[in-house]
């Protein structure tokens, strides 16, 4: 129903429309009105005509070097070095090659992908999350492992750049030069050499699918997932200038090295090679060979060029894990403590036996978090309620709340 006119009733000076006739009518200044509609319209031609924005140039004189940037990576990973200088070089890289798009008399400096193998605990993710901090491009983990081919139960490929739009704030410019961090990429290696009898809907099919995104090409996304919204409208994102780091256990890959480095048995140079073999750490002898015997399919392993490994982590550097980063165990429970006023100090012994539980347990500096926070839960419930000062964290009280969980692994 139309609203009663007044004698003197306001009307929008853009449409002349009366107040009694519009929705809702804004008062300006003296007698200056504009209606809703005009509004609505008026945003419509801006955001229609506005020129698109471009992301901003990197500046290749602010950027920081591979060796600053494995700096930084060393105040919260304990060793991997060999790691640190493939991600350092590979971003720096990504860095210079951002700063050389849109410059025609530049040469064309292709991006190189990155696979990263190592057992679980040695850090992949850590280090992925850690370098995310140092960046000034959007960054993003995510898991393979719920990736399916399209219709099939899980999520789909284009998900991987969803979560890229969601941490650029859907600005495609910025996400189109962004770094994506993809865990557990071992486990969509093909199911058996034989695809055909069954459906690998979430290993070889998957492969096939990552290749577009790797190699480069414009991807229809859905800015909120496919699944639950499928009316939505696409956002077209380029991958030529997202770099892909991919990591994954592989597990049993060690026999697949040591049986083809131990091919020729037979002759006196042959065993002069075996006893040359670094047996405990048979992962840096890893060639693309040994990635596609164990089910990574050729197309995929030539758009990851840079391979690198993750030593195993022995006694020593468990140990540092524990006590040395910027944010170590044993330094987070003593901030947690402090700020109840208590000052909690570990002995050597205790360090020294959640070390030898993790490696028993075989659980990787990961391992470390689970012991620790078994034998601290009952003092932190305890200790905020009581008047001490300071405390001891003592052998004997560790090893009676391990053995008294009965850690079953």
């Amino acid at each position: 129903m139309a609203k009663k006119t007044t004698e003197k009733e306001a009307v929008c000076g853009f449409c002349g429309r009366k107040e009694s006739e519009v929705p809702l009518l804004f008062r300006g200044y003296i007698d200056a009105c504009i209606c809703s509609d005009c509004i609505e319209y008026a945003n419509s031609l801006i955001h229609k005509d506005a020129p698109k924005k471009q992301a901003e140039k990197i500046d290749i004189t602010s950027l920081p070097k591979p060796n600053e940037i494995k700096e930084y990576l060393d105040q919260y990973v304990i060793g991997q070095d060999a790691a640190k200088r493939y991600l350092s070089v590979a971003v720096y890289n990504h860095y210079k090659r951002l700063a050389c798009v849109g410059d025609d008399n530049a040469v064309e400096i292709d991006k190189s992908n990155i696979i990263m193998v190592g057992h679980t605990g040695t850090g992949k993710t850590l280090l992925a999350k850690t370098i995310a901090k140092k960046l000034s491009v959007p960054f993003t983990i995510v898991d393979a492992t719920v990736l399916t081919e399209a219709g099939y139960v899980g999520e789909d490929i284009e998900s991987v750049l969803t979560r890229l739009l969601q941490v650029a704030d859907y600005k495609v410019e910025e996400a189109e030069r962004g770094i994506v961090f993809i865990d557990e990429i071992d486990k969509i290696a093909r199911k058996g050499d034989n695809p055909s009898i069954t459906r690998d809907v979430s290993g070889e099919g998957v492969q096939q699918g990552l290749l577009k995104l790797l190699e480069g090409s414009i991807v229809n996304v859905p800015p909120q997932g496919g699944r639950k919204h499928p009316d939505q409208k696409m956002i077209a994102v380029n991958t030529q200038n997202i770099l892909f780091i991919c990591g994954g256990a592989f597990d049993g890959i060690e026999r697949r090295i040591a049986s083809r480095l131990n091919t020729h048995t037979v002759g006196y140079t042959s065993v002069q090679n075996v006893h040359k073999i670094d047996a405990d750490n048979l992962l840096q002898y890893i060639t693309p060979q040994d990635l596609k015997s164990f089910g990574l399919i050729p197309e995929i392993i030539g758009r990851l060029p840079v391979l690198s490994y993750l030593e195993p982590l022995d006694r020593t550097a468990l140990k540092r894990i524990l006590t040395e980063p910027k944010n170590a165990i044993v330094k987070q429970y003593e901030r947690l403590f402090e700020m109840d006023g208590v000052k909690l100090s570990f002995s050597e012994e205790v360090l020294d036996y959640i070390v030898d539980k993790a490696i028993e347990f075989k659980l990787g500096a990961r391992g470390l978090r689970s012991i620790a926070e078994a034998i601290m839960t009952d003092l932190m419930y305890e200790i905020p309620s009581s008047d001490l000062q300071q405390y001891v964290l003592t052998l004997e009280y560790a090893k009676a709340k391990i053995e008294k969980l009965n850690f079953a692994l």
